[in-house]
């Protein structure tokens, strides 16, 4: 079987590759994360998935390559990792009785094929309260998310729908990149 190699630090990630039931290996790529905010998102996000899987597959040329990385947009504002307490407060009522749109970016690369495509799903949130609010920072579940929760966790309770792919919105599209790397295995 060819090697499956995931270019990615997620914990997420790692968790959804698993539900494919074929050995992977993790194999992080140590580019710098860097996006042009006055370019197109989606093609931004984009890049940035081909730039992680390449700096792995440039040595495992053997394998077939997975990168992906995710954003919260809600209007004109890109919500990364919140870097306070504060920035988390701040996102997430920014995001209370709001729709945004998560973006995740995928490449995969094997021998002579380089296939990039990405995700745009919509989320809507219920009105939050100050309380609720303060309740989930203290958890810590959002210190690490983009846009400050996780819908897969404690942050699900806030979600009042979504318009796209459940799987893209926790950080892989896993329906479209198992198509697309089956005829490789």
């Amino acid at each position: 079987m060819t090697r499956v190699i995931l270019a990615s630090k997620s914990p997420r990630r790692k968790e959804l590759m698993q539900l494919f039931k074929i050995p992977f290996e993790i194999i992080v790529s140590d580019i710098d994360e860097k996006i042009n905010y006055n370019n197109d998102l989606v093609k931004e996000i984009e890049k940035l998935s081909y730039q992680k899987a390449n700096a792995v597959f440039k040595d495992h040329q053997d394998a077939i390559v997975i990168g992906a990385d995710t954003i919260v947009k809600i209007g004109n504002d890109v919500l990364g990792k919140p870097h306070s307490i504060d920035e988390a407060r701040k996102m997430l009522k920014e995001l209370s009785d709001n729709t945004h749109e998560v973006v995740t970016g995928v490449t995969i690369l094997y021998k002579d094929n380089v296939e990039t495509f990405s995700n745009v799903s919509k989320v809507t949130f219920y009105p939050l309260l100050d309380e609720e609010i303060e309740e989930y920072i203290h958890t810590n579940e959002p210190m690490d998310k983009a846009g400050s929760y996780a819908i897969q966790g404690d942050g699900a309770k806030f979600i009042k729908w979504i318009d796209g792919d459940y799987y893209s919105i926790v950080g892989l599209p896993i329906g479209q990149v198992y198509h697309k790397i089956k005829k490789y295995l």
